[in-house]
């Protein structure tokens, strides 16, 4: 993660517990949700890392985030780039997800609370796919 942030300069992916439990700092490795506060470097040299950054690049986190702005989904907004990167590799790997696939997928935490909408915004992205 300090990689991303501090030599790279992309400052979307967020430092939160440093534990991989919360899920802010969640980027794609070879499209797989990857906590990368955890994540050694030199783990994931040749790998094609994603970050919030360029996630509207591909086309489901395009979705994604389309539909977190119309279900207004952030509130404080600092898990937020994470909770859009574990969505987009959910419906990478899952284009209709179950109300299970959301629940499991979706481990990162949300101080504010906006599970409900962010369940709701996975939703709504599945169903333009």
């Amino acid at each position: 993660m300090w990689v991303i942030r501090d030599t790279l300069g992309m400052t979307g992916t967020k430092y939160g517990c440093g534990i991989a439990q919360c899920g802010a700092c969640t980027v794609l490795v070879d499209g797989q949700a990857t906590r990368s506060c955890v994540t050694q470097a030199d783990s994931v040299v040749g790998a094609r890392i994603t970050t919030i950054e360029a996630i509207e690049q591909d086309p489901v986190g395009r979705r994604v985030v389309e539909a977190w702005v119309g279900q207004q989904v952030p509130q404080c907004g600092y898990c937020q780039s994470g909770q859009v990167m574990a969505a987009t590799a959910l419906l990478q790997q899952t284009p209709k997800p179950t109300e299970e696939d959301i629940g499991a997928a979706m481990t990162n935490l949300c101080r504010c609370g906006t599970y409900n909408n962010i369940a709701d915004a996975i939703r709504s992205a599945a169903a333009q796919g």
